[in-house]
């Protein structure tokens, strides 16, 4: 299918109507209610690993894969050194039932998680369920693995995250969420999975997702190529026939090329580094496998650090 831009208003080829069951504020929010009623009618069986959000939980290894080859390709050692010196700090957008959030807030690299998500439906869901581990909801125990080799302004930042739980959950969407005064207390890693497709404004919601990254920070995300291919594997197969994914969960009209992508960050006058791409596709009985080249094709990551 042709390029093209990743605007800030609906796509040509996405049914404009869309646009009246958003939120109140449409132009400047991510929140599209019929998006948000699909996947919160799901929510009761979110961490089935066998139930409809199977994918997503066969993903989550690749998904730690990609962020960790995101980040052991830093440019400098100041840009992958975390804004605490006890760990990583996460923004998880669009959480859903936390299945990445849990995972990463259990990583000895991670000072904390920051998750979020429209749906206060999945955040009931997503909150019981860290309420099994009492881990996630301790405070990081930010002398553990301090040094005194770490350099003052990172003490300064430990400091100001001190008491700060592993794992938090809070109904918001980006545009409602605050953003940190000082950029160095923004996030070292912002993730977006499989949520972009979802936003009626992709341009709008990537701006506003981005200034959550600190100078050094990653933006990580995932989503689906708009090509004849994805609308074959998702569409036809994944939803309508084999219905590994509950129909309607998709709209390919709003899938997004990895060139736009690429396109839309290169346009932001180098305050985004080259990006980092991986292509996967699922694999009946294997789970995802990344592919080189099907990025092109389908379902990919895509990582951008900001300068």
């Amino acid at each position: 299918q042709p390029s093209r831009t990743l605007g800030t208003t609906p796509r040509v080829h996405h049914n404009p109507s869309a646009t009246t069951h958003s939120s109140p504020s449409s132009s400047t929010s991510s929140v599209n209610e019929t998006e948000i009623s699909h996947f919160s009618a799901l929510a009761s069986s979110w961490w089935d690993p066998h139930g409809p959000s199977r994918p997503l939980h066969l993903m989550n290894p690749l998904r730690h894969d990609f962020i960790r080859a995101c980040l052991s390709s830093s440019s400098s050692r100041d840009s992958t050194s975390p804004t605490t010196p006890t760990g990583l700090r996460y923004l998880d957008v669009g959480c859903g039932g936390g299945i990445f959030a849990e995972s990463a807030a259990r990583l000895p690299t991670t000072h904390s998680v920051t998750a979020i998500d429209p749906s206060p439906t999945i955040l009931a869901v997503a909150r019981a369920h860290a309420k099994r581990d009492p881990f996630l909801l301790l405070p990081h125990n930010s002398s553990s693995s301090s040094s005194s080799s770490s350099s003052s302004s990172n003490n300064n930042n430990s400091n100001s995250h001190a008491g700060e739980p592993r794992l938090t959950y809070l109904n918001a969407t980006i545009e409602t969420l605050a953003l940190p005064a000082r950029p160095a207390d923004r996030f070292d890693v912002v993730s977006v999975f499989e949520v972009v497709e979802h936003v009626d404004y992709p341009a709008a919601f990537l701006d506003r997702v981005g200034e959550f990254v600190r100078p050094g920070g990653w933006l990580v995300l995932s989503t689906i190529a708009r090509t004849w291919t994805s609308w074959l594997t998702t569409k036809l197969v994944a939803e309508d026939l084999l219905g590994v994914v509950p129909r309607g969960t998709h709209d390919w009209d709003k899938y997004i090329n990895e060139g736009e992508l690429r396109a839309y960050f290169e346009g932001k006058g180098g305050l985004w580094g080259p990006p980092r791409v991986m292509g996967v596709v699922y694999v009946p009985g294997l789970g995802w496998k990344e592919v080189r080249g099907s990025e092109k094709v389908g379902n990919y990551f895509f990582g951008v650090q900001r300068v």
